[in-house]
């Protein structure tokens, strides 16, 4: 057997990679030119900016986070921390978050703490090591843990308030206004609130305001505690809820919702007319049931956006940006019954 048979063949050798140097010389620039025009887009003439980075494109040069970290201490990576990655309500705010960062130029990373605080804070320590910022959304951490990861890298929270930290939160109360109107209007008068979390700083909120509001408007409401803010833990909820003997239900979101929805048709429990349901956040599929969901929206992809603008003036020791006001809306579809 001959060696070209025996022996594996060769491989080509690798091109090393492009530097920054290789395309300012392409381009007949500085280095900090090309710097400015890869990482800062905007800050130079457009036709400059083209002319990079097209070189940049033909010579394959990859920007690398950690040599840019060397002389600025930055990375230009940010990290986007969630309670729970299967959750839907997620899907908007990432998008809204990752639009803002690809617009700046920079990575966004994402990670999940599956409703666990312990989980939470241990990745988020890990995360703190290699981005620029951190974003939390629906943190089940407590209020001195956050001001603690705050005060090492600059962190921005969504769905809570954290005395000193900057955050990002959606006005309940319009959504949760319009849904009792509704409801009052249509002839109920016994409602319930399915919770969430203990640990939800938004759970708290939706059930005071809507405890308050109902009261106001001559309602009367229970809380019911679920098991998990997922759709099992809405089935599971089905019997507390008849027992309650409500006319209708508004739950903490759309999945304990759909979830006592589905529940409830299982069991030829009729759906509005026996008991109506409203959900909170208006996710991907919330109208595709039969009936479909009634719920509060909450304006998600908003919140990612706005969230990241606010912790980018946070990593650049700018002025803050404007938080701008979120409200809620009531969405009505086929899941309130009319008992007049």
């Amino acid at each position: 057997m001959s060696d070209s048979e025996t022996l594996p063949p060769r491989t080509a050798a690798r091109k090393p990679p492009a530097t920054i140097y290789d395309v300012a010389k392409a381009t007949g620039v500085s280095p900090s030119t090309v710097s400015r025009a890869l990482n800062k887009p905007g800050r130079l003439n457009e036709a400059t900016e083209r002319r990079i980075r097209e070189a940049a494109e033909a010579l394959d040069y990859r920007i690398n986070p950690m040599a840019r970290a060397l002389p600025t201490g930055k990375t230009g990576t940010l990290a986007v921390l969630v309670s729970d990655i299967t959750n839907p309500v997620y899907f908007d705010v990432v998008r809204g978050a990752e639009r803002v960062a690809t617009a700046n130029g920079l990575t966004l990373v994402f990670a999940e703490s599956q409703e666990s605080p312990e989980l939470e804070r241990a990745t988020a320590e890990r995360l703190q090591t290699s981005v620029d910022g951190l974003f939390l959304v629906a943190s089940r951490l407590d209020d001195a843990q956050i001001g603690e990861l705050a005060a090492v890298k600059p962190v921005v929270v969504a769905n809570r308030l954290v005395p000193g930290v900057p955050a990002v939160v959606p006005d309940p109360r319009p959504g949760i206004t319009a849904a009792l109107e509704e409801l009052r209007e249509r002839g109920h008068r016994r409602i319930a609130y399915l919770s969430g979390p203990e640990a939800s700083w938004m759970n708290d909120v939706r059930w005071r305001t809507l405890f308050q509001f109902a009261v106001d408007r001559g309602m009367s409401i229970v809380e019911i505690v679920s098991s998990a803010p997922t759709r099992e833990g809405g089935a599971e909820a089905l019997q507390r809820v008849l027992a309650a003997d409500v006319s209708a239900v508004l739950a903490y979101n759309d999945l304990l919702a759909l979830g006592l929805l589905r529940a409830a048709r299982d069991q030829d429990v009729d759906i509005p007319t026996r008991l109506s349901i409203v959900g909170f956040d208006d996710i991907f599929g919330a109208d595709l049931p039969t009936p479909a969901l009634s719920t509060i929206r909450s304006p998600l992809r908003e919140v990612g956006e706005a969230g990241i603008r606010r912790l980018l003036s946070e990593i650049d020791g700018a002025a803050e940006v404007d938080i701008p006001r979120l409200p809620t809306t009531f969405v009505s579809r086929e899941s309130v019954a009319d008992l007049r």
